[in-house]
Formats: structure tokens, sequence, C-alpha cells
């Protein structure tokens, strides 16, 4: 008899501690699929060169799709500048309506204008990768912190013939890319260097656009990715 007891108590014990970890695991799968918001936990490896904006939708989809989120339809947070016939795109214009929310379930903006404006919740600790990390920034070796937009501080296009775009994502080598600051931390305390959309442009010895130079400034070929449905 003291034998089936503790039989039974050894199988309450197992299945108690079942449905604990159902429970548990549960929510974290929810939040997953709930994610509407995240910068990659890394880029292409191929600089600023995406293969365009459909390159990089490409990209943030499948980073979505690997952590439990691709139901939804993910678009790069980027703009492209006007060359060959084709009107420029903002990135303002490209990412849905919002609300968004990390993997965590905090909301980083409410809608677009929130998003661009001092009231968004964007920051290191919110800006979390597809995976739920945070993303080295100024003061962690090696820093990452320069995110890929092409974008002026309102998330619209940049108009003129001064690349910002390396070539509308299409060069690993000449041209430059506006950068922005995933911890909003830069070498100065002035609006610029605490922008996570366009804090500065790329540059480096072999041309502003490859993925050796975009580690040069702290960056790695990184992007915001924000769900448009």
């Amino acid at each position: 008899m003291t034998v089936r007891v503790r039989n039974i108590s050894r199988l309450s014990l197992v299945s108690a501690a079942a449905l604990f970890a159902s429970v548990v695991v549960q929510p974290v799968q929810a939040q997953s699929a709930n994610t509407t918001f995240f910068v990659t936990s890394a880029g292409p490896g191929n600089g600023a060169n995406l293969g365009g904006l459909d390159g990089a939708d490409k990209h943030c989809q499948t980073l979505a799709a690997a952590a439990g989120a691709g139901a939804r339809t993910w678009h790069a947070y980027l703009s492209t500048q006007a060359a060959d016939g084709k009107p420029a795109v903002s990135a303002r214009d490209r990412i849905g309506k919002g609300p968004w929310q990390n993997s965590k379930g905090v909301v980083v903006a409410k809608d677009v204008a929130d998003l661009h404006s001092a009231s968004n919740n964007l920051s290191k600790q919110t800006s979390l990768s597809e995976k739920g990390e945070v993303i080295n920034g100024r003061g962690d070796a090696p820093n990452r912190h320069d995110a890929l937009t092409g974008s002026q501080p309102d998330g619209t296009a940049f108009a003129g013939s001064d690349d910002r775009t390396c070539k509308n994502w299409t060069s690993s080598t000449q041209g430059a890319a506006m950068l922005g600051h995933i911890d909003r931390i830069g070498l100065r305390d002035d609006d610029a260097s605490k922008s996570w959309n366009s804090s500065h442009p790329s540059r480096g010895p072999e041309g502003g656009c490859s993925q050796a130079d975009l580690r040069s400034t702290g960056g790695d070929g990184l992007l915001y990715c924000f769900a448009a449905n």
C-alpha cells in the first residue's frame, strides 16, 4: 500500500510539474505571436546592399517567422530616394498604423505620429531583437547601435542628390546611408545623437556602405522591422 501511495504521489508531482511548465511556456509563445516591432538580431551580411526594399522586407519576414511571429506582414523601416524615374518612398508610410509592441509586450509607439514624436517609448531596453534580446549599444563590445534607416527625423525620405540610402539599399561599396541610434546615445548631448532614426550618415574607407564600414562607426547592418498589418 505504501508503494502505491508513493507512486501516486510521484505521478501527481509529475502532472503538476507538466501543468506548471505549460502555464509558463504558453505566455511566452503568445508574446512572440503578438510581437509587432523588433530590431533585427543580424543584418543580411552584405553591408547596406539589402536587395532593395523587397530584400529588406524579406529579411524582416524571415526573422519574424523564426521567432514565431511570421503570420503578420513585416516591413523594414527604410526610406528610398527618387531615382531612375521612380519616386521616393518614406519609411513612415510603409509600416502600418500601429500600435507596435516588442517581444515582451511593451508598447513602443501608439501610432505613426507617436513613433516620430518625443513621447515614443524607444530605448535600448525596449528596442529588442526578434529574440527578445537587447542590442549592444555605446559602451558595449562590440557596439552595434547603428540602424539603417535612410530617413529624416520625421520618417520621410531625403530629397536632393546626396546619397542617404546607399543607392536605395543596393550598394555595399560607394555611397552613404542615414543611420539611427538604437540605444539613443551618441558622442554628444544633442538631438541627432539621441535620434533613433536619423543620427548620422555612414562612412568608411571602403566607400561607406560595406559591412566593415558600417561596423567601423558602431553598426552591423541592423534594421527596424514593423508589422504593417
